[in-house]
This record gives C-alpha cells, structure tokens and sequence, in this order.
C-alpha cells in the first residue's frame, strides 16, 4: 500500500487538521473489509444525502442504525435459523456486517427504509444559523484631529 506525506498541507492550511487526519485515516483503512455489504451515497438534494446498502437475506429487526455523534453505524446479525438445509449454490451472503460512515459537521440521520433487500438510510445537512456566512460591512476609519484639550474637533459643540 502507498503512503502519503501529508505535512505540506499541514504547512499550508489552518484549521484544517482534522480534514488531514480524515484524510489520513481514509488512506490506511484496509479496502478489503469495507466492500461487504456494497453500498451507494447519493445526493439528493442541496443538503440532503441518501446511503443505500444491499441488505439482501436480512428483515428489518435483524437489521440496526445508529448515530453516534459524528458517525453512522449500520449493522446487521443473522437471527440463529436451526432449520436444516442443504445449499447446492450459496451466493447470497447473510454473514453479520458493521458499516461505519463519518459524517460532516451538522449531518443528521432523518429516517431510514427497509424495501426490496435494500436499506436505505436518509441525511440531510443543517447548518447553525450562527455558522452560515454573512457579510461584514466594513467602514471607514478617519484619522480624528486631537486638539491641545484632547477633544477632537469632530466631537467639539458649537
């Protein structure tokens, strides 16, 4: 696997530590375990997101979605079936999964939908009227003439 040296945009940037560390932690993440069960992310709006999963074999009580802060946790365990069988061809995976998904700052979980195998779990991004941009005005600053009084001659009354 490749490394990457991400010191030059520690260097450059401020602020941004955490992006790096997400960075960081994307690339040394082992690709092998994350690709069962396969998953869509989708954008369905401005601010809204849709995480489709192939939970095919499961029923919705085997089947758990959490938010934990800043992370989505989907998980699913096989309920035990004693029932005796005998399989000329498996294809269909039912073995127990837990997907992780860091969400962005002020990403919600809005409800989730268990329909034809697939799961699928809906976002959407709200950000603090606190934290939107606004504009500054910016004013001038005139140099105020200081009298011998100390009183400038813009406050002085006639």
């Amino acid at each position: 696997m490749r490394s990457y040296d991400l010191s030059p945009l520690y260097r450059a940037t401020v602020g941004f530590d955490r992006m790096a560390d997400m960075l960081d932690r994307v690339m040394t993440q082992d690709t092998a375990t994350s690709t069962y069960p396969p998953y869509n992310i989708e954008k369905t709006g401005e601010d809204a997101y849709r995480i489709s999963i192939a939970v095919a074999g499961f029923a919705e009580d085997e089947l758990t979605v959490e938010q934990r802060e800043a992370e989505l946790v989907i998980s699913a365990r096989k309920a035990k079936d004693d029932t005796p069988r005998t399989f000329l061809h498996r294809g269909i995976a039912t073995r127990a999964f837990e997907k992780r998904f860091h969400l962005a700052d002020h990403v919600r979980v809005t409800g989730a939908a268990h329909e034809n195998g697939m799961l699928h779990v809906d976002l959407v991004r709200e950000v603090p009227e606190a934290l939107k941009p606004r504009r500054i005005e910016i004013a001038s600053h005139r140099p105020a003439a200081i009298e011998a009084g100390g009183v400038t001659s813009e406050t002085e009354t006639a």
